[in-house]
């Protein structure tokens, strides 16, 4: 290296080699970074795991469209199948849909043309039941042949066909599926050991970390793309488990039920929704995490479906109004609205307004944590449960039971049809006409015997209490968790928390069918 020297005020020469290798260093960070931040080893991983991943097609038989009364002709929709006089099949939203479409069918006599099936002179009107397909992504995760997919790609499908990334090509069949996590397991008999991915740990997955998505949009098998990690445990509505991944990683139709990897090639979700007004990507895409899907995927080899916990109890959100009206610091947890009574929970003691913190030794932030952590839990084990009772922790045991269909816990609701009667009001409070249940009360109503308290008959549209979905034939039961009989103990109690200073009163309600729920009105 040669040195270069500066001359000072004083004359003399001081080298500036400390100058230079900075400088030197700088060009030296900035390529470690672009190397970390992902793009070169994208490449890398999407070359060691591509050929685990598989484009998935299914096919049933279907009514022909002419044949049902009101309906378009399935020529009309590419991808429902092919036939003469027919475009090709194509997926819909291939880019070569309209292409496809104009051709055969407004070239050469499409739908009601001369010559083509359902216009003059065709034979659309007797046409028989035919073939339509659809296709999703999938991997293999073990190399005996169980492939991973969505339940909505395979969904009704009388043939599943595996399509691997060198175009061969194998009959699946489902060993069992998920449809409350939308996940699948299929098994093919492959003559050779396949290759196969691993899971990784989402729950270790960072905001920011890069993803890579590899599927088949579009009928574009083995397509790769990049993003980040945008959110987690994000909550679209779309079941009672919602926990997705969410990714900026290009996700469009046809890549449903493939992998989402980290840097690692590990597979850290299953591709499974989009939110899109155009059908395309826009860069919000949701993966189940491997968590889920590991945990869906033992069941379903050992069980061919999943078996989930059961506690026996309805749940609402606890609000800020409700937390101030319990006394607590924070709104946290899951409310107990109503309580099975033939369920785990009504023997340990659990009971309507415990607010549940804590189970098996997880903590519960919000109401929809419960529902996911219970499925999760063995069906059969003993749990602990602490639950907030008057603003005290107290500890439950509970047995588990299992969940079936019919036995869903789910946030509470309230409904009725009934038609408020003036006639039958004896009090006014908070918006609310209230009277005393009686025999009239509960025929007009149509409320259970199993219902006691004070039925409300009328409510103020001007009032809070009709922006809380409140109706007549509504009947509380409780006030400040205290049970009210009559129209005076409803007085009584909402005059005591006026004078402790309480703003909101805590209300528990029944609708006529005995389904509880908390509701808070104000006092002002």
């Amino acid at each position: 290296m040669t040195a270069t020297f500066a001359l000072t005020s004083n004359g003399f020469r001081r080298p500036m080699l400390a100058v230079m290798a900075a400088a030197m260093l700088l060009p030296a960070l900035s390529g470690q970074l672009l190397a970390q931040r992902g793009p070169d080893k994208i490449a890398d991983v999407a070359e060691t795991v591509i050929d685990a991943v598989v484009n998935i097609s299914t096919s049933q038989r279907v009514e022909a469209a002419a044949n049902r009364p009101g309906t378009p002709r399935q020529q009309d929709r590419p991808g429902q199948g092919q036939g003469p006089g027919q475009s090709p099949q194509v997926p819909p939203g291939s880019p070569f849909e309209d292409f496809f479409k104009d051709f055969f069918e407004n070239r050469r006599g499409g739908p009601g043309g001369p010559g083509a099936p359902g216009g003059p002179g065709g034979q659309g009107e007797n046409r028989s039941p035919r073939r339509a397909s659809s296709l999703g992504s999938g991997f293999v995760i073990d190399p005996s042949g169980l492939v991973v997919t969505n339940n909505h790609v395979i969904a009704d499908a009388e043939e599943i066909t595996v399509v691997f990334n060198d175009g061969s090509r194998l009959k699946a069949e489902l060993v069992g599926r998920d449809p409350k996590t939308d996940i699948a397991l299929l098994k093919i008999n492959p003559e050779k050991p396949l290759k196969a991915v691993n899971f990784g740990d989402s729950d270790k997955v960072r905001l920011g970390e890069w993803v890579i998505a590899i599927g088949n949009p579009f009928s574009l098998g083995g397509s790769v793309s990049a993003g980040i990690v945008s959110a987690r445990n994000r909550d679209i509505q779309s079941g009672p488990y919602d926990n997705y991944i969410q990714t900026d990683a290009a996700i469009n139709r046809g890549n449903s039920g493939g992998p989402l990897f980290n840097l690692n090639g590990d597979v850290i979700g299953v591709n499974t929704a989009i939110i899109s007004p155009s059908g395309g990507s826009i860069g919000i895409g949701f993966a189940v995490p491997s968590k889920v899907v590991m945990g869906v995927i033992e069941q379903l080899r050992e069980f061919k479906e999943v078996r989930r916990g059961w506690l026996g109890v309805r749940i609402q959100q606890v609000t800020d109004d409700i937390a101030e009206s319990l006394g607590l610091k924070q709104a946290r947890g899951a409310l107990i609205a109503g309580v099975d009574d033939k369920g785990p929970a009504k023997p340990a003691g659990i009971e309507a307004g415990d607010i549940v913190i804590k189970f098996d030794g997880r903590d519960i932030k919000e109401m929809r944590d419960l529902p996911r952590i219970v499925a999760d839990t063995p069906v059969g084990r003993e749990v602990e449960v602490i639950v907030l009772r008057k603003g005290k922790e107290e500890k439950k045991t509970v047995k588990l039971g299992r969940l079936e269909d019919a036995e869903k816990a789910k946030p509470a609701s309230v409904q009725s049809d009934a038609k408020p009667d003036d006639k039958t009001v004896v009090k006014k409070a908070l918006g609310l006409d209230l009277a005393n249940i009686s025999a009239d009360l509960r025929k007009r109503f149509k409320i259970k015997d199993s219902v006691n308290g004070v039925v409300i008959t009328g409510i103020d549209q001007n009032s809070a209490a009709a922006e809380k979905r409140l109706n007549a034939g509504d009947t509380i039961v409780e006030v400040a968790q205290e049970a009210v009989g009559t129209t005076d103990d409803f007085q009584k109690k909402v005059d005591k928390l006026k004078k402790d200073g309480r703003k909101l009163a805590l209300l528990l309600v029944a609708n006529p069918e005995g389904e509880l729920r908390f509701v808070t009105l104000g006092l002002q």
